[in-house]
């Protein structure tokens, strides 16, 4: 099978198993940042205490402001699949700044506090799709400068094996 797995219909027409699978990568990947930023540091938090608790491990309290919109702006891009592979790109050191963050407090997200478990999957979540691209029904593929921001897996066959 070529690197597109698809799947027959009976009405002859295939689906993209691949695509379809990237796009609930990017979706997922959207939701969590959405909600991340607007429930936890808006709403239950708040901007200012989430500023407080940025402070409090060392880091400038603007930094806060900077990442609820990253993550905020970037969630809705991913979401409408608009240059998903630079957005989750962009977001990484967000994901290794939390990482960081998480460390000292074991290796279970249960943990109090938090462990590293769940930053760190999220990390590699965010290369996944940063590898694979906007997936189908992706609102960038419609826009003229998507071709762009992309790059096609043959770009990149000199980093994998096989022919």
């Amino acid at each position: 099978m070529n690197d597109k797995q698809r799947y027959q219909h009976d009405s002859n027409r295939s689906i993209d198993l691949t695509g379809l699978a990237t796009s609930i990568l990017r979706l997922s990947l959207g939701i969590m940042f959405v909600a991340h930023s607007v429930i936890l540091k808006y709403f239950v938090y708040t901007l200012d205490g989430t500023a407080g608790y940025f402070e409090s491990i060392g880091l400038p309290a603007i930094l806060a402001y900077v990442v609820f919109w990253m993550e905020f702006i970037g969630g809705v891009l991913l979401i409408l699949g608009v240059a998903s592979r630079w957005v989750a790109l962009a977001l990484l050191p967000i994901l290794v700044g939390a990482l960081w963050a998480h460390a000292g407090f074991g290796w279970v997200f249960s943990n109090e506090n938090g462990g590293w478990e769940y930053p760190l999957y999220l990390s590699v979540l965010a290369i996944v799709q940063f590898l694979l691209g906007d997936g189908a029904f992706a609102l960038g593929r419609k826009l003229k400068w998507a071709g762009e921001w992309t790059f096609t897996s043959r770009r990149l066959s000199h980093f994998t094996a096989g022919p």
